[in-house]
């Protein structure tokens, strides 16, 4: 096992880790990598084609796809993680300390991205619902790319508090990481320094980055059903039929990510482990089926595109 150090005048510091992945039964090895090779493909090919079909298509050049282009390229970004984890299937999966906090850093950027996006689906769909006269005006262009600018300004604010926290601590007793990627709880469970402080500001801002956005996403759409209560049935259905596929997404993402972070330190890593991969993996290989399969614009899109492709 690599015990990779590099003295320092306190003492010897880690120079990389063992990433021991999502599990050491040998039986489970060979089987999980064409499972998560496959997931890899399906995500990577679909996320991306819906990039494309929604950059391709002016009809998908509202403010609804226009979050869904970023959400996609999000899930396409957290796709990456899957390559590394597949190297732990098939052999010692090492990791420098640098690329293990650059690997933390990106991955709370785009996990606190998806929080704002999915926020801002929301309160698109309240505006589109609730005040349907008023949304070209409310959901312009310019609100648009502010929107989309402030996102990834937290984004960029709340992975640097957490990836600040991570270079703070020494890492000195061992460098064997049980997980399949440099997630926060692990590496806080590895330090040899105290993590008081490094927990609590983990705390707070998940905290934030998942109660703010959980209550903003449930006011939206508390007032969008009050709103459609009044309308007719089917008002009613095809509102509601535009927010089903959110509403599944948002429940798959923030539930865990929730019981991911919003709880005291445990010693079950083996649950942390699965609701990570939920949020990191399954979400985003899902995300892209759960806002296409009964979207009736994107299947009008994707039959335009593919008949100028026929046709050319």
């Amino acid at each position: 096992m690599s015990q990779g150090r590099m003295a320092t005048g306190n003492g010897s510091s880690v120079t990389e880790f063992v990433l021991l992945g999502l599990t050491q039964e040998p039986e489970l090895q060979l089987p999980l990598f064409f499972l998560f090779l496959g997931i890899y493909v399906v995500s990577t090919l679909g996320n991306l084609g819906l990039i494309v079909l929604i950059g391709l298509n002016p009809s998908l050049h509202t403010p609804m796809y226009y979050f869904l282009f970023h959400l996609s390229f999000v899930d396409l970004c957290y796709s990456v993680i899957i390559p590394k984890m597949l190297v732990g299937f098939i052999k010692q999966n090492i990791i420098s300390y640098a690329e293990c906090m650059a690997q933390a850093f990106f991955f709370c950027f785009f996990a606190i991205d998806e929080c704002y996006i999915l926020t801002s689906m929301a309160c698109d769909r309240y505006v589109a619902i609730c005040k349907p006269l008023l949304y070209k005006v409310i959901m312009s262009h310019q609100v648009c790319l502010m929107m989309a600018v402030a996102v990834y300004a937290m984004d960029y604010f709340g992975a640097m508090t957490h990836t600040g926290c991570m270079l703070r601590l020494t890492f000195c007793d061992s460098n064997v990481i049980n997980h399949y990627m440099c997630d926060i709880p692990p590496l806080l469970q590895l330090s040899c320094t105290s993590t008081s402080i490094s927990e609590m500001v983990v705390f707070i801002v998940v905290g934030i980055n998942v109660i703010l956005p959980s209550l903003t996403i449930f006011i939206s759409y508390t007032l969008i059903l009050s709103s459609i209560s009044i309308h007719s049935t089917g008002s009613r259905s095809k509102a509601f039929s535009t927010c089903i596929s959110h509403i599944i997404a948002v429940s798959l993402f923030f539930g865990a990510l929730a019981f991911m972070y919003l709880k005291p330190s445990s010693k079950s890593v083996g649950q942390d482990k699965v609701s990570t991969v939920f949020y990191t993996i399954v979400g985003p290989m899902m995300n892209p089926f759960i806002y296409s399969l009964k979207n009736k614009d994107v299947h009008i899109a994707l039959r335009k595109t593919l008949r100028k492709r026929i046709l050319s």
